[in-house]
C-alpha cells in the first residue's frame, strides 16, 4: 500500500505534470503545424484513430513518472509519419483511398427516403428531418436531396426552378 497515493504525493507530480504536460503541448503544436492541414482536415475513420490515439498518448504521458518527453514526443511524430504515409498512398490509389475512406451516401431524392442506404448507414427518416431543420428548411417540400457526406456530415441539397442543368441529385443518381 506504500505506492498508493490518494489525495496528495507532494509538490514534485505536480510541478512534473507542469512541465511535461507545456513541452508535449507545444510540441505537438509544432509537430501538427509542421505536418500540414490534412492532419487536421474533417476526419476520416483512419484520422479518428490517430486523433484518439494522440489524446490516449497525452494522457498518458501527463500521468506516467517514467515517460520522457523526448519520449512523447517521437510517440506524437510517429503518430504524425503514419498519418502522413497513410494518406501520401490514399492520394496516389484508387483502391486504398476507397479502403480508407467511405463513400458519399444519397438517402433521399425528389420526394422519396433512400431506405436501403438509410439501413447501411444506421440512419432513420428522423435523423433527417433534423438535419432538414438545422439547415433552416422548414420541410421536405424545398429539399432535393440529402447526401451523407464522407465525413459524417449531411448536405441538403435545396429544389431548384428548371434550369436545363442537371442537379446534384440528377448527377448522383446517374452514376449510382
Amino acid at each position: 500500500m506504500n505506492d498508493v497515493i490518494f489525495l496528495w504525493g507532494g509538490w514534485l507530480p505536480v510541478v512534473r505534470i507542469i512541465v511535461v504536460g507545456t513541452l508535449t503541448y507545444l510540441g505537438i503544436i509544432l509537430i501538427l503545424r509542421v505536418s500540414g492541414k490534412r492532419t487536421l482536415a474533417s476526419m476520416n475513420a483512419f484520422d479518428f484513430i490517430i486523433t484518439v490515439a494522440m489524446g490516449s498518448a497525452f494522457g498518458r504521458i501527463l500521468t506516467a513518472r517514467t515517460v520522457s518527453v523526448a519520449e512523447a514526443l517521437v510517440a506524437f511524430l510517429l503518430l504524425i509519419c503514419l498519418q502522413f504515409i497513410i494518406t501520401y498512398i490514399e492520394t496516389r490509389s484508387k483502391g486504398f483511398h476507397r479502403l480508407m475512406t467511405s463513400q458519399p451516401a444519397l438517402l433521399y431524392y425528389k420526394g422519396n427516403f433512400i431506405e436501403k442506404n438509410l439501413q447501411r448507414e444506421r440512419l432513420r427518416k428522423n435523423d433527417l428531418l433534423g438535419a432538414v431543420r438545422k439547415n433552416n428548411f422548414g420541410d421536405l417540400s424545398d429539399v432535393e436531396a440529402i447526401v451523407l457526406e464522407t465525413d459524417g456530415t449531411f448536405s441538403i441539397i435545396r429544389k431548384k426552378e428548371n434550369s436545363g442543368r442537371l442537379t446534384y441529385g440528377e448527377l448522383l443518381e446517374r452514376n449510382l
